[in-house]
């Protein structure tokens, strides 16, 4: 048993623990996933416990999670006497390592990794860290492109405080899989469209965060940043040290209205067109604090039809390899339940889901599988997210096995 101490101001209330609380001694207080929901309730666990400790032994993935929620509170300039007697600590080279080590990425702590190093991208360290994030979301699409897909559209579909990280590694993935499954790109080519997307916007990191938090119009500073970010994100890339044109023409081109077929494309172009088609898809699932976000079907839907009104290539591409509910939409069944779409199907259209929520409305507590190739669980209609009221932790919602 390894007991750290916890600084009890970072432990969230009504929210399921990340892991298990343990007193001084090691004994149990409260299990992972209890909620505790008042300062009072933490009082009494203090109380009886005379510390809060986590034993890094049992809980090494949560662990890692708590390190992450932290760097998200430095980054959000909370201050430092919430965290000054937090006693975790560990290198970047570590949780490198760690990650490497990992089946599943701890999506929390890839997407703190990413967005710091959008906002502060340091000359000496930066194309090393790049390659090392490329190389871990490209080997994870391979790998498990269902399991990427749902963690990230799932993640695009509650996320403000890190839109930047966490748009940049849904649009580099749903390339990536486009590009290997239904494209047949040569691997080199996977990597650059990986790259591309992951960097498309370098030159408004900070911004971009602000923006999905911003309630206001734009000023026409900020508009004048939003319009130039291409350009400027090309220009850093050049300065930090790229140098494959293919890569820095799909950065420079992805904002760029270019209907038309592939073939007739550059590289570059095609690169660019398909992250302009994916940057459509993931900014229109993610909300903003000004307005809700769409549901997944309608969001691919608006990535599939170009500025001529006419069907895209690049967005029809994207669409055949997820398909018209990829995983994370969420779905009505004819059966009147509610559920999630946890791995494409045969067709497009009929995924295996888990459902959530019964047909009176009601959680099921546990997920049940479904497959909607069947006909009385053929999916009816879309649902927004907005519109579920029950959650599945994103670690728990990877585990379901349909």
């Amino acid at each position: 048993m390894n007991l750290v101490e916890l600084n009890i101001d970072t432990i969230p209330l009504g929210q399921p623990l990340p892991f298990a609380l343990r007193g001084v001694a090691g004994a149990l207080l409260a299990q992972k996933g209890y909620v505790i929901r008042t300062p009072k309730e933490l009082e009494i666990l203090l109380a009886r416990g005379q510390t809060l400790c986590v034993d890094t032994d049992e809980s090494g993935d949560s662990f890692r999670a708590f390190k992450a929620h932290l760097q998200n509170m430095l980054m959000s300039d909370k201050p430092l006497g919430m965290i000054s007697s937090m006693t975790m600590h560990a290198t970047l080279a570590q949780e490198d390592a760690a990650d490497r080590e990992r089946k599943t990425p701890h999506w929390p702590t890839w997407q703190a990794r990413l967005t710091q190093l959008m906002r502060t991208p340091d000359p000496d360290s930066f194309l090393p860290r790049f390659e090392n994030m490329h190389q871990g979301l490209a080997r994870h699409c391979a790998e498990a492109p269902d399991a990427t897909l749902l963690a990230l559209v799932q993640m695009s579909a509650e996320e403000t405080r890190h839109y930047c990280a966490t748009h940049a590694m849904l649009v580099a993935a749903v390339c990536m899989i486009s590009a290997r499954e239904t494209l047949r790109w040569p691997e080199e080519r996977i990597h650059q469209i990986g790259r591309a997307g992951l960097s498309m916007n370098l030159g408004m990191g900070h911004l971009q965060d602000d923006l999905a938090q911003q309630i206001t119009p734009l000023s026409a500073t900020q508009a004048q940043a939003v319009e130039d970010h291409a350009l400027r994100s090309e220009q850093m890339l050049r300065d930090l040290g790229v140098t494959d044109e293919v890569w820095l023409q799909g950065v420079r081109g992805h904002h760029l209205r270019a209907p038309g077929r592939l073939a007739e494309k550059t590289a570059g172009d095609q690169l660019a067109r398909m992250i302009q088609r994916a940057d459509i898809f993931g900014a229109r699932i993610a909300p903003r604090a000004n307005r809700h976000p769409m549901s997944v079907t309608s969001a691919m839907q608006a990535s599939y039809y170009d500025e001529t009104k006419s069907v895209d290539e690049a967005g029809a591409a994207l669409i055949k390899s997820l398909g018209i509910y990829p995983p994370g939409a969420w779905v009505k069944l004819a059966s009147g339940e509610t559920a999630v779409v946890v791995r494409r199907g045969t067709t497009a259209a009929t995924p295996k889901v888990a459902v959530l929520v019964n047909k009176e409305g009601m959680p099921t507590g546990e997920p049940i599988p479904r497959d909607t190739a069947h006909p009385n669980w053929k999916i009816s209609a879309p649902v927004a997210q907005r519109d579920v009221r029950v959650r599945l932790p994103l670690d728990r919602l990877l585990e379901i096995n349909c």
